[in-house]
């Protein structure tokens, strides 16, 4: 469906962590993101009824004025209850005034179409698997009809038959995902919390051992082959007469808080016999679903989709022809579900369209990228005639360089839009990568993109396997006469997480990856995400320019510009310190009671703030009038945010005079905090600067700071 009749539809995913926001216009896929992109906190939400930073750039990236809408679809994980979580009452859409039709959906049903109208099918069943999705009370008679356990709790697993003409839910699994789910609470809890769901039960392990429900798992992933599977998969669940019964077994064992590198050989083997647990769960489910339906393709999403371990088995083991993985597998894919599921609302058609690559942020034009270099302090740039060979030449001579190109990733994969690149043969690059730049744990992999061409080349595939990779989302063995030509990508059991590339897909990645290929003869180049650990994927030229003064990149490539460091540039605390943030002075309130913040404000808790200023006044009340925390109003390139800051920031800021340098504050600010060295200090700027509260200027003439 395409041209000037063709509807515009928002779909907004709703959640807890990961929110964001797609537009359609037909089933034309024209902008989606994530709100972590813009708002520089990772895994930010959206409450369906407060104002959006990413509904405000789908609207702008388009053109289009809320009245243009046809159609505002919202999964929301906590369904309509109140105006907090109607999309109704959201202030920037003004939808009563507007007159634009809305419909909800479930998270599971968001999860699911957004994997089926990304397929490409025309039929197929769908899984979807997570910690938990919609409460009981939320779902609709037609799914509640397919519950096949006690009807209480939350969604935990998914299955549903899909086709041009119908949705239908085959199979719902209802429970809990942990005992306690709350922040705070999960932060004064002791030992290994129970859990309900596959998802429960990776997020339980990632918990115990890096003290994190949403980025331990992925962590627990990487240990996990350095470990040995000795607890029983028993121990963890049972299935009886296809339900999941999951066991207290496990966290019985672990009643501490212990956290690694503490324990590391148990810890090592718990992580392996979480990761085969939850391989054999899956597979168990998806093969008695394939025994029992003609339908040869499966479409998968949810949290648990983003173990690509698990995927691999079930790609070559479960039993199907085909089998899709949406790149935006957690929760901002709900937002393209959501979408979709308007759409086809409008429609009455089930329409399907193959996502070929997750480029789907906007494009930055080359006015923007050149004002951002010239605001930039300490860098210098210049123009590439050529950006394919003269980058080639720098990964060579063994170069890490950020790679920013076309439209942003929807998922958490980078795959060659934000990504940075390195040479994956040197023995210590991965080394070398995690001490100047990651900042993560040295057991996790890096990936390999490699020429889809030379794919077989590389990995023991199996003739009748799909060697289609292109979402970062499948793992396979090296060749073992490969694998140590490329030990930066090569994991500690031979394997690597996969990215195919192809020309007719990502033809600039697939350039310089023949180039490079031509220079060294390897067809791989090491691809892991634009950011530092906790810190969002890159969204616009600024921050990938931060992140390049932040870190030991040796460059950034910005469409077809070069940028390196001044020769001279050491630390960001050679630089100017600038406050960019309006802060909002504390308020008397009616406020009485007390209110911990510590758990939310570890780092700036950001909120877009709308004409009304609903989200201000609510933030005024959670704080008592500020009296809790620092408050600073922030402008973004997508409207003015609310940011919320711990004391300790905020006794920070105070300290920063006009002229002041990084150095001078650290010598002003360790008077008082003996703690307080430059590591430190270099990541409570790096907190201010993501929130846009603080900026750096240029460098102080010698003599005159440093």
């Amino acid at each position: 469906m395409s041209g000037h009749s063709a509807p515009w539809v928002l779909g907004i995913g709703a959640s807890n962590h990961n929110g964001a926001a797609c537009l359609l216009r037909g089933d034309e896929l024209v902008v989606a993101i994530q709100e972590e992109r813009l708002l520089r906190r990772k895994r930010a939400w959206i409450p369906g009824g407060l104002a959006s930073l990413s509904v405000r750039y789908c609207l702008e990236h388009a053109g289009i004025q809320p009245e243009d809408l046809s159609l505002v679809a919202c999964c929301s994980l906590m369904g309509p209850r109140g105006p907090l979580f109607d999309v109704r009452a959201n202030p920037d859409l003004a939808l009563a005034r507007t007159g634009v039709p809305t419909l909800t959906l479930s998270h599971h049903l968001g999860h699911a179409v957004g994997a089926f109208a990304t397929s490409g099918f025309d039929e197929a069943l769908v899984l979807v698997a997570d910690g938990f999705g919609s409460n009981v009370q939320d779902l609709s008679e037609t799914e509640l009809a397919a519950v096949v356990s006690e009807r209480r709790g939350e969604e935990t697993l998914s299955v549903y038959r899909a086709s041009r003409d119908g949705f239908v839910p085959l199979e719902k699994h209802l429970g809990t995902f942990l005992e306690v789910t709350a922040s705070a609470e999960l932060e004064r809890f002791q030992g290994m919390p129970r859990f309900g769901s596959l998802g429960g039960l990776y997020s339980a392990v990632g918990r115990q051992l890096f003290s994190d429900v949403l980025e331990g798992p992925g962590k627990v992933m990487g240990l996990a082959p350095y470990g040995v599977p000795d607890i029983p998969i028993t121990d963890f669940f049972t299935i009886v007469d296809g339900r999941f019964v999951f066991s207290d077994a496990v966290p019985r064992r672990f009643p501490h808080n212990e956290r690694w590198p503490a324990r590391q050989e148990e810890y090592r083997n718990l992580a392996a016999s979480a990761q085969a647990a939850l391989e054999a769960g899956l597979l168990q489910i998806v093969r008695r679903l394939r025994a029992s339906t003609s339908c040869e393709r499966l479409c998968y999403a949810g949290g648990v989709a983003l173990n690509s371990v698990a995927n691999e088995r079930l790609f070559t083991e479960a039993g199907f022809r085909d089998v899709y993985v949406m790149p935006a597998a957690e929760d901002s894919g709900t937002a393209l579900g959501a979408a979709y599921h308007g759409l086809w609302h409008l429609t009455g058609r089930k329409s399907t369209r193959r996502l070929q690559q997750d480029s789907v942020g906007r494009t930055y034009p080359s006015a923007w990228v050149d004002r951002a270099i010239q605001a930039t302090p300490a860098v210098v740039s210049r123009r590439l005639p050529s950006v394919v060979p003269a980058v080639a030449d720098l990964l060579v001579e063994g170069k890490m360089l950020g790679w920013f190109q076309g439209g942003s990733e929807l998922g958490p994969r980078a795959l060659g839009q934000r990504s940075i690149l390195c040479d994956p043969r040197p023995g210590d690059m991965k080394d070398v990568l995690n001490s100047r730049v990651k900042f993560r744990e040295a057991f996790r992999p890096f990936a390999p993109a490699i020429l889809a061409e030379h794919a077989r080349e590389w990995f023991d595939l199996d003739d009748t396997a799909s060697d289609d990779s292109p979402f970062m989302l499948r793992v396979w063995r090296f060749r073992e006469a490969q694998r140590h030509r490329v030990p930066a990508v090569a994991h500690v059991n031979g394997t690597g997480r996969v990215q195919t590339v192809r020309a007719e897909h990502i033809p600039l990645l697939h350039a310089l990856l023949t180039a490079f290929h031509a220079r060294t003869g390897v067809p791989i180049l090491l691809n892991t995400s634009f950011n530092v650990a906790g810190e969002p994927i890159v969204e616009t030229p600024e921050d990938a320019l931060w992140c390049l003064l932040s870190t030991g990149l040796d460059g950034c490539v910005l469409g077809e510009h070069l940028v390196l460091k001044q020769a001279a540039y050491a630390s960001l605390l050679d630089l100017e310190l600038l406050v960019l943030g309006e802060r909002l002075a504390p308020e008397p309130s009616g406020f009485t009671g007390e209110t911990d913040l510590r758990h939310l404000l570890k780092e700036p808790l950001g909120f877009a703030l709308d004409a009304e200023g609903r989200a201000l006044e609510d933030a005024r009340q959670m704080t008592g009038g500020w009296r809790h925390c620092g408050a600073f109003r922030v402008r973004t390139p997508w409207g003015t945010v609310l940011q919320l800051v711990s004391l300790t920031l905020l006794e920070l800021v105070t300290k920063v005079e006009p002229g002041m340098t990084g150095w001078k504050l650290l010598e002003r600010a360790s008077r008082e905090d003996s703690t307080l060295d430059e590591a430190r200090l270099l990541r409570m700027l790096g907190s201010l600067r993501r929130a846009s509260i603080l900026g750096f200027g240029p460098r102080l003439a010698p003599g005159t700071g440093a």
